[in-house]
């Protein structure tokens, strides 16, 4: 069986941005780690990077 472990990730943004975002999730009743978590993994799916150095398309 395989747990996902969570882990904080502390970033820097302009502060209007924070308050932009924490509203708009508040508004659609989602968490901000939720989204940022997705808008990671929709990045990472045209930008990631192979082990080897090699971009994956």
């Amino acid at each position: 069986m395989s747990y996902n472990t969570r882990t904080e990730m502390h970033i820097c943004i302009e502060n209007d941005l924070k308050k932009r975002f924490h509203a708009n999730c508040v508004l659609r009743g989602r968490k901000m780690s939720d989204v940022v978590t997705e808008l990671i993994e929709q990045w990472l799916q045209t930008n990631d990077v192979s082990p080897n150095g090699e971009e994956k398309r």
